[in-house]
């Protein structure tokens, strides 16, 4: 029945506030969903034809108002549209545009109008080349945003005899694969090169949030489905280390990606702030004669003293993924990450090329993590290894720490959710996670010491919950 979501107080707000704000979006729901049957793929439409939400919404396939379909809930295009919660937030993609927040940005950086700027389309909405008649832009992020263009497959996703590998074949996008979903979530939570799909230093110092990603819990939030045995027998049980991994090892593949892009990675005579941790620099600055610096510091970052570091929190989360699930090239992996971090002080030549090197192995880990079962034991071990002292030295910064602690709860819940420990059980620990969840909070009073402290105080109950 999907997975479980901590009961927590604090859990709930930072994360729905780290989707939201990620997205940022909105769209009202259209009233051409008021359609009774099915909409045929049209013959004369072009492969890859985002035929619009209107096209999903009949009472016989996901337009419904009871989830009592047979084989799916079939009140799916209900929880995208939901406004009172998480799930709602792609549907409200569109609307956020035209809200004051929105206006200001736009206005701050020369944009007319948000709602119609492609700098904010490509992510506020369906990023479609080949639109069909029922198309709608402002429908926001639509369900062919994650599921892929429709025309091909629409059709024979609902006849009888239909396959989930035949769907795919058409075009249908196989969000059960943790690469490909990460692949599409990674363009808007993340960035890509596609116009529209990059939120840059520009873009957030106008106001926009700093984007932020981690694929288990976004999924959590907007998953509209129930993983039941029939969704088990066509597409197999998720599982959530897997795709957390899988995304943390496609995020830094991401990341690095851009950041070899001249054109995306460079702001004039500047480096693009985008790729650095902002809490480096965005830090309360005391001019006082017994003032001592406020950094700490890192032994992941070889570099000097007032340097911004590049924002590495997902290097750290698979620092310690591969400790446990790949440890024959855990050292190598720290030494390349060390050798980039290193490389930023001498330029941006020596830099793009170690970029390159660290992005083979981010690539490497996101096929390997693909295919690993990750059970029980080694669950615990990466929950142990994220809070313990392995890798505790590393949580300097803001960005890390959150991972941190958004990686232990979601690793948690998928314990919980595929029964391997109870929730009952589970209690205790949730309480240390809301904690280590107040000490990252608020980004301005984030205190590294204080944040280990917090989550640390979880290892004994890790240890003993195995």
């Amino acid at each position: 029945m999907g997975k479980i979501i901590s009961g927590i107080p604090s859990w709930p707000v930072l994360a729905a506030s780290l989707f939201c704000s990620s997205l940022v979006g909105a769209a009202l729901f259209v009233s051409t969903m008021a359609s009774t049957a099915p909409v045929e793929a049209a013959t004369d439409l072009a492969s890859g034809t985002y035929l619009g939400v209107a096209s999903c919404g009949a009472t016989t396939c996901h337009g419904r108002q009871e989830a009592d379909g047979a084989i799916v809930r079939q009140d799916e295009i209900m929880r995208w549209q939901e406004e009172s919660t998480p799930g709602g937030a792609h549907s409200r993609a569109f609307r956020v545009l035209r809200e004051p927040r929105s206006i200001a940005i736009a206005k701050r950086l020369g944009l007319k109008d948000a709602a119609s700027a492609s700098e904010c389309l490509g992510c506020h909405t369906t990023d479609a080349a080949r639109k069909g008649p029922r198309f709608q832009t402002n429908d926001g992020v639509g369900c062919e945003s994650c599921h892929g263009a429709s025309s091909g497959w629409i059709s024979s996703h609902y006849a009888v005899g239909a396959s989930h590998a035949r769907n795919v074949a058409r075009g249908l996008i196989p969000l059960d694969n943790p690469k490909a979903r990460a692949s599409v979530c990674l363009d808007c939570h993340f960035g890509s090169a596609k116009k529209g799909q990059f939120v840059d230093h520009k873009i957030m110092a106008a106001g926009h949030p700093r984007i932020s990603f981690e694929m288990d819990l976004f999924s959590t939030l907007q998953q509209h489905h129930d993983e039941d045995v029939d969704y088990i027998r066509r597409k197999g049980r998720t599982n959530s280390v897997q795709f957390w991994a899988v995304g943390q090892a496609m995020a830094l593949e991401r990341s690095l990606n851009l950041f070899t892009k001249p054109a995306i990675a460079t702001e004039g005579i500047f480096p693009e702030f985008y790729f650095y941790d902002c809490h480096s620099c965005h830090r309360r600055i005391y001019d006082d004669p017994s003032a001592r610096p406020t950094s700490v510091n890192n032994p992941g970052r070889p570099i000097p003293e007032g340097m911004p570091p590049y924002n590495d929190e997902n290097m750290i989360m698979l620092s310690a993924a591969i400790k446990v699930a790949a440890p024959d090239i855990a050292a190598d992996f720290d030494a390349r990450s060390k050798a980039f971090h290193a490389a930023m002080a001498q330029g941006r030549e020596p830099a793009v090329q170690e970029a390159a090197r660290l992005r083979q192995y981010a690539g490497q880990l996101a096929d390997r993590f693909s295919r690993a079962s990750f059970g029980r034991d080694q669950t615990f071990q990466i929950m142990e290894t994220i809070a313990g002292q392995a890798i505790s030295p590393r949580f300097t910064d803001y960005e890390g720490s959150v991972q941190a602690v958004m990686a232990v709860d979601t690793l948690l819940n998928g314990l919980v959710n595929s029964g391997q420990v109870s929730e009952s059980a589970a209690a205790s620990l949730r309480g240390q996670i809301n904690i280590a969840y107040a000490a990252v909070d608020e980004p301005n009073s984030y205190e590294p010491l204080k944040y280990r402290r917090a989550l640390g105080s979880a290892v004994r109950t890790i240890r003993s919950l195995r």
